[in-house]
């Protein structure tokens, strides 16, 4: 079992370079086999659930070819099979966005039910809707969701609730459907822009992603494309807050900043200092930071994939900051992994409240889901003992080079997988 020792106490000062988004990429990788011709995606993160992905395309027949860390290349004009084992979809929710690329362009797909990320229910109520609309028979047998049409056709549908892998899975099997499809209360997450903006390049016609309203003219066949996805503005967030719970100074390179305005304006509300550029984001924290309020919203809300980032953050600031999680039910696990480490902090409902302390203090804890073990590693830097946290594969499911990334900032963490290995650092550092 790996796990990160983390030896606390420096500010991380730096620059550090922004990998590309993995929930566009996910979608990406999808959508790509919508089509019999060659597609070329680059700017891919290398990361554990990206690679499932691919292995899950692979699987069904398509070619997949990698060009290098970062390029891959798919064909799917060779897919002989309808049917994703629930081996993938157990390791990676996102498998579920194959159900739209297939019945978009077989008019048929079995996909397992699907699993993931420890966060909470997240039913895909909306995303059958969605394709039952565009007139597709959809049942569940044997914990499988089975969607099959003659034809789907356009249709005017209005989401229930905001949901990102709905409005992605239905933007994609509406695609190719006959006609014109009009989604409503959609969400306007940057990675939904970004799939809409590649199926674009493949021939499709989708316009309004980003807003509430998205039209999609249906098409009878997509073409080959070459496609760069944008920036993880979440690995971005992290590093940002990174450098506001160390006191640091730190650059993240390759973002596009309008995607982290609402990180941004919280970060200056706890007494930043931001500055930024074309591409780039400067955080410089001096000094102790104060408290705020959060509540996490859809985009442009603050995302709810940042609230444990915040939430470090906030249990060292001055005075009481309240987080109310409205998206996920089980975003808090973080926070009793927090108070090992000395944090004060009560929950009530799907709401915290956090008296800062002045300081943590070094403690085993264990990641409880992706988002939540990056912030226990932000925890472990602004503490000046040693920490060490468990369960660090969740962390590697979305983040590249994590530990790389914060070395080359003056963090002080290595990956570890024995005793011996746990000795050896901690007699290094002392």
């Amino acid at each position: 079992m790996e796990q990160y020792i983390i030896k606390g106490g420096n500010p991380l000062v730096g620059e550090v370079e922004i990998g590309g988004a993995k929930n566009a990429a996910l979608a990406i990788l999808a959508a790509a086999i919508m089509t019999d011709e060659t597609v070329q995606i680059e700017n891919l993160p290398d990361v554990n659930d990206i690679n499932v992905m691919l292995e899950a395309i692979a699987g069904i027949g398509a070619m997949v070819q990698r060009i290098d860390r970062h390029t891959v290349k798919i064909n799917g004009s060779t897919i002989g099979d309808f049917n994703i084992e629930y081996d993938y979809i157990k390791k990676i929710r996102a498998s579920y966005y194959l159900l739209g690329a297939l019945l978009g362009k077989y008019k048929r797909a079995e996909v397992a039910l699907p699993g993931g990320c420890n966060i909470g229910s997240r039913p895909i109520d909306q995303h059958l809707k969605g394709f039952r609309a565009l007139g597709a028979d959809v049942d569940i047998e044997h914990g499988k969701i089975v969607a099959e049409a003659e034809q789907l056709r356009g249709t005017h549908l209005y989401f229930d609730v905001v949901s990102v892998g709905a409005t992605i899975n239905v933007m994609m099997a509406a695609a190719m459907a006959d006609g014109v499809t009009i989604m409503e209360n959609v969400a306007k997450e940057p990675h939904v822009v970004d799939v809409a903006n590649f199926l674009n390049s493949m021939g499709a016609n989708i316009r309004g992603a980003g807003t509430d309203v998205i039209k999609i003219r249906g098409v009878k066949t997509l073409h080959k494309s070459e496609y760069s996805i944008i920036p993880d503005q979440i690995e971005a967030g992290t590093f940002m807050f990174a450098a506001a719970a160390t006191k640091g100074d730190v650059t993240v390179l390759n973002v596009i900043p309008k995607h982290l305005d609402a990180t941004i304006s919280k970060l200056i509300d706890i007494g930043c200092e931001v500055e930024e550029f074309d591409d780039a984001v400067r955080v410089v924290a001096k000094g102790r930071l104060r408290s705020t309020q959060v509540k996490t919203l859809p985009y442009p809300g603050y995302p709810t994939d940042m609230q444990p980032q915040i939430g470090v953050v906030l249990a060292l600031a001055h005075g009481t900051s309240t987080i109310t999680e409205s998206i996920f039910e089980n975003r808090f696990k973080y926070l009793d992994e927090l108070a090992r480490m000395g944090a004060n902090i009560k929950i009530e409902g799907n709401s915290a409240t956090i008296e800062g302390v002045e300081k943590f203090s070094g403690a085993r804890v264990s990641a409880p889901d992706l988002r939540a073990g990056a912030a226990l590693c932000i925890a472990g830097l602004a503490t000046d003992g040693i920490t060490i946290i468990d369960d660090i594969v969740y962390i590697q499911r979305g983040y590249e080079q994590f530990e790389e990334k914060l070395r080359g900032l003056g963090g002080m963490i290595e990956k570890v997988a024995s005793e011996k290995e746990i000795q050896k650092f901690t007699l290094k550092v002392s």
